[in-house]
């Protein structure tokens, strides 16, 4: 029986994984860079190495220091997580050569189903259902849309959706570079896309003696960018027999690839009502997925464990005392939560998470023994959120008897989150959440996500709350200033002696710059102007309880340093002091760029000195392992070039500075 599980992974599944390993009494070893050397998943486990550096490249995708690590520590396990080398099998080829237990498929099924195109060929060998890849140079019109794919990996890195033609050849070289830089591998296919389908997965475990279970199914299809944001189990209101078909297809690939251990097979399904559903064999990811805690809590089991059941080769009705799968009961849904800021397109974001906190979430990395909620995250407060890695930084997961239950309970858990220091997708998840489509499983597709997304991401960020916030934050600041004062401290808050102009504060919140202004009226703090229809009930340094439209509100505040933290009725919001005096130092140039977030720059595509039109790119910046493509904000002249390739850019940092020359000429330029 295994005894130490080094796990080669990083964050919330590392953090899962130990979990599993401290129930059943196994010892665990963590791995780590140097950006995640306080990272909580290392003081989680009994003992970490060190893998010296910070990019993947050189820490958690070098597998001869992962097993050397493994050796180091008398572990006699790895378990892969997933990412990373979780779907390497030279890697998982190299772990068993090392005399240790790989908690993993083998790796001959590894290397056949980390091909999407030999695992398409083995899916149509087992009589399912595939859609037929396509030969670039015969295509015409009427074969589109088109998708383009990576071979190799997912989580829509190496793809691109073609809606023309002329855009195929391009489409193809950028999601190869992608794909290579990713993955390794440059290999490309390009086949039909089904606009309107639904994305839903079947959870596969097989033990060594021939066993495989099918643990219901899941639907992921609200999507952004190709990755998945809401989970869920089962897949809400399909068909029977389309369920079946799904089930039966996972299987039949199962058998025929002779697979073990813990796996997910993917499709696209399109429902008809004048027809049988169209079903799509996307791609079989042989690992652990994101969102295994969905099933976890629909089938009461704990997939980590019956992952290390098997690899110590016990029979699955042994590991569980079942005589078959469980029944699937109730309905789960999880939600990821990104560090991510909605205000500028989503980027990626970094920083110190000064609170971190979903009330109401007493379990941690396990299903709950009832209804209730799960939260696997990570992070906690006080982590720090780098430029390196993946930006999910959590999942929250609620179960409950019906799918209605599930989404009350979850709502009101991301309503009373507390989450500050890094912009997250908070008001995004609690849009959909709350939307009637999410509401009807029939509206549900891979599409609908992204067509919906400026409405549902804007759901909570009003002006008039916004501003109702800054009131809050400018209340409790004045106050705290007041009582600190060392001199005539017993004086009121914003007082004057002579009738004057109130008090202003300014703040930014996601993006946007919101005044207030307030005065002692009567010995009291009150706003005036603009919130004048507003008043404090109370006023205390950490809490403010306003009065609107004859409603108290109550607004929790942590003052900080250029920051102020504030929880109230719409959720937590970041504010930024704007200072009433500005050093000339900090500002930057007029036309310079600036990146939209930290990353490592990929590629410069011009020189100082060369004209650019709207919309050129200027670079390309990789940051949380997407590249994201920077274009010249309008027409001039590239006068000044601060990075070059390989530089690494902090979030605000000046990559270009673009302006029209007050002589309208530049060096090549006619006179």
């Amino acid at each position: 029986m295994i005894q130490k599980v080094l796990v080669a992974n990083r964050g919330e599944i590392a953090r899962r994984v130990f979990a599993s390993c401290r129930a059943l009494g196994i010892a665990t070893v963590a791995v780590h860079s140097d950006a995640d050397a306080d990272a909580p998943f290392v003081t989680d486990a009994d003992a970490a190495v060190r893998l010296p550096g910070n990019a993947p490249g050189e820490t958690y995708l070098r597998g001869d220091l992962v097993i050397a690590a493994a050796r180091a520590t008398g572990a006699d396990a790895i378990h892969p997580g997933y990412g990373f080398l979780s779907e390497n099998a030279e890697f998982a080829a190299a772990v068993r050569d090392a005399g240790l237990t790989w908690i993993g498929p083998d790796p001959d099924a590894i290397a056949a189903m980390g091909s999407k195109v030999r695992s398409k060929e083995l899916m149509a060998a087992a009589g399912g259902p595939v859609a037929g890849m396509l030969e670039p140079e015969a295509m015409t019109s009427a074969d589109l849309p088109l998708v383009v794919k990576a071979s190799s990996g997912g989580g829509g890195r190496g793809m691109r959706v073609v809606r023309d033609l002329a855009a195929l050849p391009a489409a193809l070289e950028q999601a190869a570079a992608e794909a290579g830089s990713a993955f390794g591998d440059t290999t490309v296919f390009v086949e039909h896309y089904l606009e309107h389908a639904r994305h839903v997965e079947v959870q596969v475990m097989a033990d060594v003696h021939g066993t495989c279970w099918v643990l219901g199914d899941r639907d992921c299809s609200l999507q952004r960018r190709h990755q998945k944001v809401v989970e869920e189990a089962p897949a809400p209101g399909l068909a029977e027999a389309t369920r079946a078909a799904l089930h039966d297809a996972a299987r039949a690939l199962v058998k025929q690839v002779g697979y073990t251990g813990a796996g997910t097979v993917e499709f696209l399904v399109e429902e008809r009502s004048d027809r049988d559903a169209l079903i799509s064999f996307l791609e079989m990811n042989t690992r652990l997925q994101v969102e295994h805690p969905v099933t976890e809590a629909v089938s009461g089991l704990d997939l980590v464990a019956l992952q290390i059941a098997v690899a110590e080769g016990r029979a699955l009705h042994e590991a569980t005392g079942l005589s078959e799968p469980p029944q699937v009961r109730g309905h789960a849904i999880e939600v990821r939560l990104y560090a991510e800021d909605p205000a500028d397109g989503f980027a990626p974001q970094t920083g110190t998470v000064r609170a971190f906190d979903v009330p109401g979430t007493a379990e941690r990395f396990a299903g709950p023994p009832s209804y209730g909620l799960r939260l696997d995250s990570g992070i906690e407060a006080g982590s720090e959120v780098g430029i390196h890695y993946d930006a999910m930084i959590a999942k929250l997961v609620a179960y409950g008897p019906d799918r209605a239950s599930a989404t009350r309970m979850l709502r009101g858990a991301l309503d009373r989150a507390r989450i500050h220091g890094v912009a997250t997708n908070l008001d995004l998840l609690r849009g959909i959440l709350a939307a009637p489509e999410f509401g009807d499983p029939a509206s549900l597709s891979t599409l609908l996500l992204e067509a919906r997304l400026d409405d549902w991401s804007q759901a909570r960020s009003s002006d008039a709350v916004k501003r109702r916030y800054a009131v809050a934050a400018a209340l409790a600041s004045t106050t705290a200033a007041s009582e600190s004062a060392r001199v005539l401290s017993r004086i009121p808050a914003a007082f004057r002696n002579v009738p004057s102009q109130p008090v202003t504060a300014t703040y930014t919140v996601g993006g946007d710059e919101v005044s207030v202004a307030y005065a002692s009226v009567r010995g009291r703090l009150a706003p005036v102007g603009d919130d004048s229809g507003l008043t404090a009930a109370s006023v205390a340094t950490d809490r403010v309880v306003l009065v609107h439209e004859g409603i108290e509100e109550a607004y929790d505040v942590v003052l900080g340093t250029g920051v102020v933290d504030v929880d109230g009725p719409q959720g937590p919001l970041d504010l930024t002091v704007v200072p009433r005096f500005v050093d000339p130092a900090a500002q930057v140039a007029e036309g310079s760029l600036l990146a939209p977030m930290p990353g490592s720059v990929i590629s410069v595509a011009v020189e100082q000195g060369q004209r650019v039109t709207k919309g050129d790119v200027v670079l390309v910046l990789e940051a949380m392992k997407m590249q994201h493509t920077i274009t010249a904000p309008a027409d001039g002249v590239v006068t000044q070039l601060a990075v070059a390739a390989a530089s690494q850019v902090e979030s605000g940092a000046v990559l270009a500075v673009i302006e029209e020359p007050a002589d309208q000429n530049v060096e090549g330029d006619p006179a």
